[in-house]
């Protein structure tokens, strides 16, 4: 079951509940409702990557623990913080946009470093439970009104 209150108010933080689970498309789609079209598949795929981790990674998938997402817009900039109840993880070995991805035999840091690459901030806190992704939003991407001249 999903929770949530809508809709989107501008500067207003909504809320967004579901158990921990990797079926994320109606979550996704509901986070993206306000998005510009041309936005849309990297910041799904970076608030996909962020949901999957606090599912799998936070909460161990545990049904019971449900993944919280806050999200809101305000001043063209659209934000994102994603909770779970898991331990959290204690660093990330890429903290900017110009380091390069961890080779593909690594484990685990690849989801983080390409979060990374598609918001603009990233922060986490000290507990790693939390994660909050940003993203810029020029004005070009809203369609104009259309102006009629008689």
């Amino acid at each position: 079951m999903i929770s949530m209150t809508i809709p989107l108010h501008t500067g207003k933080w909504q809320t967004v509940s579901f158990p921990s689970t990797l079926y994320l498309c109606p979550v996704l789609d509901l986070l993206l409702t306000k998005i510009p079209k041309e936005l849309h598949p990297e910041i799904r795929l970076g608030l996909q990557e962020a949901l999957v981790n606090a599912a799998k990674h936070g909460n161990g998938l545990d049904p019971s623990k449900p993944v919280v997402v806050k999200f809101a817009y305000k001043k063209g900039e659209y934000s994102w913080l994603i909770c779970n109840q898991g331990t959290g993880f204690c660093k990330c070995e890429c903290y900017s946009k110009s380091d390069k991805f961890p080779p593909e035999e690594s484990e685990n840091g690849r989801g983080l470093c390409m979060l990374h690459h598609i918001f603009d901030r990233v922060l986490w806190n000290k507990q790693g439970t939390q994660v909050k992704l940003c993203k810029q939003v020029h004005h070009h991407f809203f369609p104009r009104k259309a102006v009629t001249a008689f």
